[in-house]
């Protein structure tokens, strides 16, 4: 029997609720003293995590099989792993946990957990996809926190323009061009779903790869050299670079695993999350929580489609990668894809259902090469529960693609978790690498210039 308290879930919630899509985000916090777990319990009794209700909630079902929320009282520590030895890397333990059946989350109480590490003074967030997206998750952790240099306030949330929100001026040819590369967008979009897939190379995944074993590595890239080089392309934007990155770092790294074997110009297709709320960027909690708010809790995401191209990385002109990745992104700028997919994928769940859904979701995720996320963090210095925090970071469980990239950026730099299917990509130490060099090699030329 149902309670008159139950609140149903989602569309997206359901759809992560699925079988094949089942995902837990990983929120990693690296903190600069150890770890108090006296003061964590502290701090989690009264954060506005233990406030919403959808994390004091069990997960059930009704008479008919739809998912629903029931609230319960919550048992700090049932939501608390505390390891004190045995782990000797964050990656490590972040790759055992992306697997499935490694690192599930028990249906018996709300799905979240904190796990602590304590010799690596690293707490890590785990919480089911279905209670929100990295935007609305990012934001109830930095409602905990507070800058390091002004104890009392907040973190600041600096907005960031994303590829659905762009304002143009309204005039008859941006309509036109704007209608033009939605159809075409579209169009390929649902092409990928049923038929076209990305030629295979040394980085493919495919069905099934969800469960294969993981390895996690990180590229950290310098803020500064980052803008220094969208600098050096006319409106270039902080993505573009990071694009011209992932273009350039894999091309380097498909040349030293099949040198010669592949096309020039060849394309690999990533698929991007893009945040749909209207006020783009990290959001403050309060709006978040409200239900008639523009920004609003939950999973408010589209999905577009990202081509990178292989190039021999001995190219001359690392700025070329940059150059491409604008102009492909600038089309996609002038497009309703994100909003598309998000329209479509709420038209499927409430007409056909969760599975069919689930299937589509599955079907794109096998046609293209990889994913890619990235969340604009605090820029300030941060601590939370008066511990400084020396790194943010984030990765989702495992996924039919060989290779998922989640960045965040903090204080000045950003840390990209590179995930693989180690059977597939066996280095991804040295694929991290790759795409460091790249930005390096940017900023070198763009400084020559100079």
């Amino acid at each position: 029997m149902g309670s008159e308290w139950d609140e149903p879930l989602t569309p997206a919630g359901r759809l992560f609720m699925q079988a094949e899509m089942k995902q837990i985000i990983h929120c990693v916090v690296g903190l600069k003293n150890p770890i108090q777990v006296e003061i964590v319990k502290d701090e989690m009794r009264k954060s506005m995590l233990l406030q919403h209700p959808r994390f004091r909630s069990l997960m059930v079902h009704d008479h008919r099989g739809v998912e629903h929320w029931r609230p319960v009282q919550i048992d700090i520590d049932r939501h608390l792993v505390i390891i004190t030895e045995g782990v000797s890397e964050v990656n490590k333990y972040l790759s055992d946990l992306s697997i499935e059946g490694n690192g599930g989350l028990s249906m018996d109480k709300p799905l979240w957990e904190i796990h602590l590490l304590m010799e690596q003074r690293c707490l890590i967030f785990r919480i089911h996809h279905s209670l929100g997206d990295g935007i609305s998750l990012m934001s109830m952790l930095l409602a905990s926190c507070r800058k390091l240099n002004h104890p009392l306030e907040l973190p600041s949330l600096h907005l960031h323009t994303n590829t659905s929100t762009t304002i143009r001026r309204f005039n008859l040819w941006n309509l036109l061009v704007t209608m033009w590369f939605t159809v075409l967008f579209a169009v390929d979009f649902v092409l990928r779903c049923f038929w076209f897939r990305d030629h295979k190379t040394p980085i493919t995944g495919g069905a099934g790869v969800e469960l294969w074993p993981r390895k996690i590595a990180t590229a950290t890239f310098s803020l500064q050299h980052m803008k220094t080089v969208k600098n050096a392309v006319s409106n270039a934007t902080i993505n573009d670079v990071l694009f011209a990155i992932i273009s350039s770092g894999i091309s380097r790294y498909l040349d030293s695993r099949a040198p010669n074997g592949l096309r020039d110009g060849l394309q690999l297709t990533g698929l991007a999350m893009v945040n749909l709320r209207e006020q783009p960027g990290l959001q403050e909690l309060s709006n978040l929580m409200k239900s008639n708010s523009g920004a609003k809790w939950g999973n408010k995401f589209g999905m577009i489609l990202l081509p990178v191209y292989y190039h021999r990385s001995n190219s001359p002109n690392q700025l070329e990668y940059l150059k491409r990745a604008k102009a492909m992104i600038d089309k996609k700028k002038k497009s309703l894809e994100a909003p598309f997919s998000y329209k479509v994928g709420a038209i499927v769940m409430s007409t056909v259902g969760p599975k069919f859904a689930s299937f589509l979701n599955y079907r794109i995720l096998c046609h293209t090469s990889f994913t890619i996320s990235n969340v604009v963090g605090p820029q300030e210095e941060i601590m939370i529960g008066g511990n400084p925090i020396t790194f943010l970071r984030a990765n989702n469980s495992a996924l039919p693609h060989a290779l998922t990239l989640n960045m965040v950026s903090y204080a000045g730099r950003a840390d990209m978790q590179v995930q693989v299917a180690k059977d597939i990509i066996p280095d991804p130490d040295f694929l991290a690498k790759c795409f460091e060099d790249a930005l390096l090699e940017m900023k070198e030329q763009v400084a020559a210039k100079i």
